[in-house]
């Protein structure tokens, strides 16, 4: 079987990173065969990182059929996490944080039957696909929940 060819890019975004009052954006952009989906949301009590992870995941989420993933981001936390995601996966004596959302990660693209693989963007560096999740992840945790 063959898997569709898909580019997905992802932003995540959080005001008041951590705090009590901290609201958080994301937005994943997929790309396949020249069609273009816009997903986007927002989580209060969270984090930056949680975020970035959570753009990953909806975007995954959101692909009907078996898919061959590039996931563009600026994020080197998740480009990190995703090369130790299953390792850290087999400890649970030393766990890191976030594991649920690693652990989301890892279940989505199993039972959708993915492959993933990570390109690392700089970020605030003119890609215009990066500016555009990035604004709309921004404008996300500006949401009043």
């Amino acid at each position: 079987m063959s898997l569709y060819q898909v580019i997905l890019h992802t932003d995540g975004s959080c005001s008041r990173n951590g705090s009590e009052t901290a609201v958080g954006g994301w937005c994943a952009i997929l790309i396949c065969n020249g069609h273009e989906k816009v997903l986007r949301g927002y989580e209060s009590h969270t984090t930056n990182n949680r975020m970035e992870l959570r753009a990953v995941i909806e975007g995954v989420r959101a692909l009907k059929k078996p898919s061959s993933v590039t996931v563009h981001t600026d994020s080197t936390y998740v480009c990190t996490g995703a090369a130790n995601m299953k390792k850290w996966l087999r400890m649970p004596q030393n766990p890191h944080a976030n594991m649920d959302l690693w652990s989301e990660l890892i279940t989505v693209s199993k039972e959708g039957g993915h492959h993933i693989t990570f390109q690392h963007v700089k970020g605030h560096a003119g890609d215009p696909m990066n500016e555009r999740c990035d604004a709309i992840a921004r404008q996300q945790s500006t949401q009043t929940i």
